[in-house]
């Protein structure tokens, strides 16, 4: 539960990636964002991302939505479109990173009051089936 709560809410890479490009592309455009612009980027950039979570490669499309928050034309992000390949990767390292550190965090905080698979009954029947079965085979080759 803990992961899956991460890897959804947790998309960092792809939130800095939009933020960063619509930067990007404001200065190709030699136009300087004002306060309350840098701010609408930022929280159009986090909601994005985090509403784009199950969406493959879906940075390029959510970038057109901040693009358009903060009346930046989408005609430069043909520039950012041959190198998206690449900066998907950092994406998806920054985003596995940022969940390992928040599984981490709540590991800290929680401890042993979160629940595991070694708790679960189905999963010692299943431990206790294989323990036999490993027991059955050690008998066979030592008999053999």
């Amino acid at each position: 539960a803990v992961v899956s709560t991460q890897s959804t809410g947790n998309m960092d890479g792809t939130a800095l990636y939009e933020a960063v490009a619509c930067l990007f592309i404001a200065q190709l455009n030699d136009r300087q964002l004002t306060n309350p612009e840098i701010v609408i980027t930022a929280l159009t950039a986090t909601v994005a991302a985090i509403g784009a979570a199950g969406i493959p490669s879906a940075g390029l499309v959510t970038l057109v939505m901040v693009l358009n928050a903060v009346d930046l034309g989408t005609e430069h992000i043909a520039l950012i479109l041959t190198i998206d390949w690449l900066l998907d990767r950092f994406r998806t390292m920054t985003n596995i990173v940022g969940d390992a550190v928040g599984c981490a965090v709540i590991e800290r905080i929680a401890g042993s009051s979160i629940p595991t698979a070694n708790d679960e009954p189905e999963f010692q029947e299943l431990k206790n089936k294989d323990e036999d079965r490993n027991h059955v085979d050690h008998a066979v080759h030592v008999g053999a």
